[in-house]
């Protein structure tokens, strides 16, 4: 059945092209031997190992060092089996204005973070690369840190999957299964610590090696999930804190699937009026009405036959996974469904080429969204929740509620971990977010109780501060607050102009 692959569960940081943070620093002093998070072991002899800097890659700055962290696969039995994980810096240039290190996490799960400081380093503004050393890191199981593989390939990259009848969804339970049984062939004993909670904890350790008693950070997407989760571990070693694109900690993790279903519909609404007003540049209908039955007559079109869409053929559901996060940005989901329209008509159509993603990334995916909460173990769950949300939210609903190699993965090695603290910490959130929708982002907010949030109302895209739109009410209370500490003073709403674009920016990748 032609299928095209699904946009990734979140967005790597893009571009680096920002602004950001600290007073002069603190000496670093012995730092704390052990985690905050109750029944942690002595960690010393992690916390206080030496580490080898060099430079990454001949080809890269000399600025731009690495090391290797080790690292407990277990933290209850740290003198088990190890891992490592890669770390990567660059230092500030004015030692005597430096505040401490800020620390960057770019999504997923399953992204690399081992190259951001370079790329930060060429964008952030000066106050703050004067103030901080810039830190990366694979965090485990990921890229050069004793990265996961699961032999698997292109077939598998598919998740979430459309779930059209039993037998399809028979097909996809058995696919799941295979997912997870080569998973766990190929790595024993692994699997239940690759988890959110763990990588935190492989933070503070990076921390205290790196002889700091706080930490900064700024994290996007899944990135929000890691830094609200090392806030709940470790409290008093927070120090400014910036989430980009928020999940909904409540929901994680196949919510954070599910609730892209509920939220398309309200995105779809708007994308048709919006649309609709511009039918003499779109040629998709002169009303909300007429533009949605266009795109649900290219949906119909597909599954009759397919539509050749840059050299890939797209029945049905392939034309809606790729419409969905466009429909979020409105004049990008008015620009595909033209291109689609040309395309059915027989023109010769190109679209924006989405990089594969390879093995690791993809097991580390599914690792850590396993690992991390509690998903159903009876298959028939599903099947009976993509029959209720295939009528409730027809566009999406029988994707997401689907069934996943977590209904057949190894069980996490902890509970999920609650996010109920009052660390003050800043959110920035788009109102239009296809990926991190602002319900979710809200609930984050509630749950972090010391918390300021900037919305950016008709604001689209995933990744406010570097995304493909530029925001600067948010871009400039965000930088102040990590070059100066200062929070603002209550939450701030700003309004901007849908369908704006970021001059010169990469395209946003899903």
């Amino acid at each position: 059945m032609a299928h095209s692959a699904p946009r990734r569960l979140v967005v790597p940081l893009l571009a680096l092209g920002l602004t950001a943070t600290l007073a002069p620093s603190l000496a670093a002093g012995p730092a704390a031997a052990a985690p905050d998070d109750a029944g942690a072991r002595d960690l010393t002899r992690y916390t206080q190992q030496q580490l080898t800097w060099k430079r990454c890659a001949a080809d890269l700055p000399a600025k731009f060092q690495c090391a290797t962290l080790k690292v407990p696969l277990d933290y209850s039995a740290p003198r088990g089996k190890t891992l490592k994980v890669e770390i990567s810096r660059v230092r500030t240039s004015k030692p005597g204005k430096r505040h401490g290190i800020l620390t960057f996490n770019p999504g997923g799960p399953g992204a690399s973070g081992l190259d951001l400081p370079l790329g930060a380093s060429q964008g952030l503004p000066k106050a703050v690369l004067e103030r901080y050393d810039l830190i990366g890191f694979d965090p485990r199981g990921i890229g050069r840190s004793s990265p996961l593989s699961c032999g698997l390939t292109g077939a598998d990259q598919y998740f979430p999957r459309p779930t059209r009848s039993r037998a399809e969804f028979d097909r996809n339970a058995k696919w799941a299964k295979s997912v997870a049984d080569r998973c766990r062939t190929k790595n024993p004993g692994v699997l239940p610590y690759i988890n959110t909670r763990n990588t935190a904890r492989d933070m503070d350790v990076m921390r205290a090696a790196l002889g700091e008693k706080k930490l900064s950070y700024y994290g996007v997407s899944y990135g929000t999930a890691l830094g609200s989760v090392y806030t709940q571990l470790f409290p008093k070693r927070a120090d400014r804190v910036v989430l980009d694109s928020a999940v909904d900690p409540g929901l994680m993790w196949r919510g954070m699937f599910r609730i892209w279903a509920q939220e398309v519909g309200p995105a779809f609404t708007r994308w048709s009026k919006w649309t609709a007003e511009r039918d003499a540049t779109y040629h998709l209908g002169a009303s909300p009405a007429k533009v949605q039955r266009t795109f649900w007559k290219l949906v119909e079109r597909a599954d009759r036959e397919p539509i050749v869409f840059d050299g890939e053929k797209l029945d049905g559901a392939a034309v809606r996974t790729l419409a969905r996060p466009e429909f979020f940005t409105v004049r990008s989901g008015a620009e595909l469904v033209r291109k689609l329209k040309r395309a059915a008509a027989g023109a010769t159509v190109s679209g924006p080429s989405a990089a594969p993603v390879e093995d690791n990334e993809l097991a580390a995916q599914f690792a850590v969204v396993c690992a991390d909460s509690a998903w159903p173990r009876d298959p028939e769950t599903y099947y009976r929740d993509v029959v209720r949300d295939t009528v409730r939210y027809p566009l999406y609903g029988d994707f997401t509620s689907g069934i996943a190699p977590c209904a057949y993965w190894p069980r996490g090695a902890e509970p999920v971990t609650k996010v109920d603290n009052g660390v003050p910490l800043l959110l920035v959130q788009n109102e239009w977010d296809s990926q991190t929708p602002l319900v979710g982002a809200r609930n984050m907010h509630r749950a972090l109780k010391g918390s300021r949030m900037i919305t950016v109302d008709e604001g689209e895209g995933h990744g406010v501060l570097f995304g493909d739109r530029r925001y600067p009410c948010a871009e400039n209370p965000s930088m102040r607050y990590l070059a100066t500490g200062k929070l603002p003073a209550k939450d701030v709403t700003c309004r901007v102009t849908p369908g704006q674009r970021r001059a010169g920016a990469a395209p946003n990748a899903f």
